[in-house]
């Protein structure tokens, strides 16, 4: 993501749209271009945003970003911008600096900053599926790993790369595992009205902020294509002691800001974390417009709180 333009982060092959930086695939169909169409209505507010701070005068804290810059699809562009901090490219200077990587696993280095600047997930540098089921496991007690060849009931085969979508359920025990998939228990988080409910909780900070009620059909649970999505709040979605386990996690893998998939297993009622990402896409696409800009607020204030508050 390093190109000035934002067509550089893409090719077309074979028939696809190619991301270049994660090797990940989109198929440039009629749901595509309604998905395009609904994030720029959403663009346009932030945009509207972006411009009164930048006529408001007041002097605002700086944030850099490292190795990559964040593209306005990204959720921490539009809550940047609404939280009153300025992009800049120098980070020696910046009074915010952030690792910003869509690789699975990045490198651990940390750039050259200034005395008191904010460090945001540099110890962050591997979200990959079997980290964040050792992650969980610490935080919680609770065991989501599984050895696929002596595991006997029902299973989760995904990959272990960031925002692959790839899962699928198997009968175990199984005679080898495949190279680059791990192996999970099958979460039941199914809801009334045959649809599965993820409960994708944004971070700042460690700590809570949103959550984004994401339903989708049972048949398709492991696809990114939510027929509805609700904004709630940390505290009607969790207890404390799931918050608490939920910062844990954070804390173990080094995330200060960005999302983690929660699902809730219908039978036990118990919470498990399956996936975090340190790239954290914009508000959902099936989220209506008013709650995705709420939603924003909502982190753009906890993120000033927390690292951008307006200097004096």
């Amino acid at each position: 993501m390093s190109g000035r333009f934002w067509t550089d982060d893409f090719k077309l092959d074979a028939g696809t749209i190619l991301v270049k930086k994660t090797g990940h695939r989109i198929v440039p169909d009629l749901a595509l271009a309604h998905s395009i169409f609904t994030w720029f209505c959403f663009y346009f507010f932030v945009q509207t945003w972006r411009t009164s701070r930048l006529l408001t005068g007041h002097t605002r804290p700086t944030i850099a970003f490292y190795p990559d810059k964040p593209r306005p699809w990204y959720f921490i562009w539009s809550v940047m911008h609404v939280s009153g901090a300025r992009l800049v490219d120098d980070i020696s200077t910046a009074d915010i600096v952030m690792h910003f990587d869509d690789s699975t696993e990045s490198s651990p280095y940390v750039p050259t900053v200034k005395p008191g600047a904010h460090v945001l997930n540099f110890d962050c540098n591997d979200i990959s599926k079997s980290r964040v089921a050792v992650a969980y496991e610490t935080a919680s007690g609770q065991t989501l790993a599984v050895d696929p060849t002596t595991y006997a009931g029902r299973m989760v085969e995904k990959s272990e790369m960031n925002a692959a979508h790839d899962g699928r359920i198997l009968e175990g025990p199984l005679d080898a595992p495949v190279e680059g998939k791990t192996y999970q228990r099958l979460i039941d988080n199914e809801i009334n009205g045959g649809l599965v409910e993820d409960l994708r909780c944004c971070l700042v900070g460690g700590s809570p902020v949103v959550v984004f009620r994401k339903r989708r059909p049972l048949e398709r649970r492991f696809l990114n294509e939510n027929v509805q999505v609700l904004l709630d709040e940390p505290r009607n979605c969790y207890s404390q002691d799931e918050i608490r386990v939920i910062e844990a996690f954070a804390a173990d893998i080094g995330l200060d800001w960005g999302g983690v998939d929660v699902l809730r297993d219908r039978a036990t009622g118990k919470i498990f974390i399956v996936d975090a990402n340190k790239t954290d896409m914009g508000p959902p696409v099936a989220l209506k417009l008013g709650a995705k800009l709420r939603a924003t607020r909502r982190m753009a204030r906890a993120f000033a709180e927390k690292f951008a508050s307006k200097k004096r």
